[in-house]
């Protein structure tokens, strides 16, 4: 057996050399060559810094969009400003004057000299604070109210004609009201804002509770879901754009009522402070309180957008 293994193995032939070892062996077999892909050259520096540009220009003039109407618009109130500063006899003060006596009012706003003498500070913070009451207290009555409405036609039907009778009330006129039930002015601005407030939020409410898609109900009447889980489940999700518009509404009609109120009413507040100033003559200020409730208000504004934006999927402009 051993010699039939001998003669199968073939034999050597005499002119071809024995490797030495394994990896002699290896490398006298033929390797297959790797094809390595050719790297992407690196751009020249030229075209880099052409790329730079497109991208700095791109980035500059989309700020350029963004900042430049509303500086134009700032500027051309600025110069209307001086203009009627100029042909006033010196009644109007200028921007720049109005800008030094602004720099003198908010380098102390928190001081306190009397009931009746404090900061510009203290005033914003008493004048947000009945905002906050006011429109609170318009938010827990006005929107559940809403939801009635538009959920009931009999409700509705009954509460249309109020609504339609005593929202285009002036708020100066429900003033004197708050202050024959209240008996002071705090409560009486209080209240004032209270009913100016409420009726963004009741009728924003009760429409998109009546606009909800009627497929909704018969489905929620399918499967015999209470009046609790109709309103939590159905109506609010659906609800919810409507009722942030009613907000937004409220909040801004809240912060134009409480200027009026306080200057009838005295106290600490930002009204109170510009009609102090008016009794003062002291022109300068009044119109740094008129930039102050501006601001204020846009500060709201632009929260309540934000707010919105969370909980709606579609865009809010303000």
């Amino acid at each position: 057996m051993m010699s039939a293994l001998i003669e199968s193995t073939p034999a050597r032939s005499a002119d071809q050399p024995e490797p030495a070892n394994a990896a002699t062996a290896a490398a006298a077999v033929p390797a297959t060559a790797v094809q390595v892909p050719p790297s992407t050259p690196a751009p020249p520096p030229a075209a880099q810094a052409a790329k730079v540009r497109i991208s700095l220009n791109q980035y500059l003039s989309a700020a350029l969009n963004w900042l430049l109407p509303p500086a134009m618009g700032l500027g051309l109130l600025v110069v209307l400003w001086s203009i009627a500063a100029s042909s006033s006899g010196g009644s109007i003060p200028t921007p720049v004057d109005t800008w030094k006596q602004a720099l003198e009012v908010f380098s102390d706003p928190f001081y306190r000299n009397g009931p009746n003498d404090q900061g510009v500070g203290w005033n914003i913070l008493a004048s947000l604070q009945r905002v906050s009451v006011g429109f609170g207290l318009a938010a827990l009555v006005g929107i559940p109210l809403g939801f009635a409405i538009g959920r009931f036609d009999f409700l509705s039907r009954m509460f249309n004609p109020l609504i339609s009778l005593l929202r285009p009330v002036s708020p100066l006129a429900w003033l004197p009201i708050g202050l024959l039930l209240f008996k002071g002015a705090n409560p009486a601005a209080i209240w004032t804002i209270f009913i100016c407030s409420i009726w963004p939020m009741v009728i924003n409410t009760a429409v998109g509770v009546q606009r909800v898609p009627q497929d909704y109900m018969n489905v929620a009447r399918v499967l015999k879901l209470s009046e609790w889980k109709i309103a939590t489940t159905i109506l609010f999700p659906a609800v919810l754009p409507y009722m942030l518009t009613g907000v937004r509404l409220a909040v801004g009609t809240a912060w134009l009522v409480i200027v009026a109120a306080e200057m009838l009413t005295g106290g600490v507040g930002i009204g109170f402070w510009v009609w102090d100033e008016w009794n003062n003559l002291n022109v300068k200020n009044i119109i740094i309180a008129i930039f102050v409730i501006g601001l204020v208000g846009l500060v709201l504004e632009w929260a309540l957008v934000k707010l919105a934006s969370a909980f709606t999927f579609e865009e809010v402009k303000a």
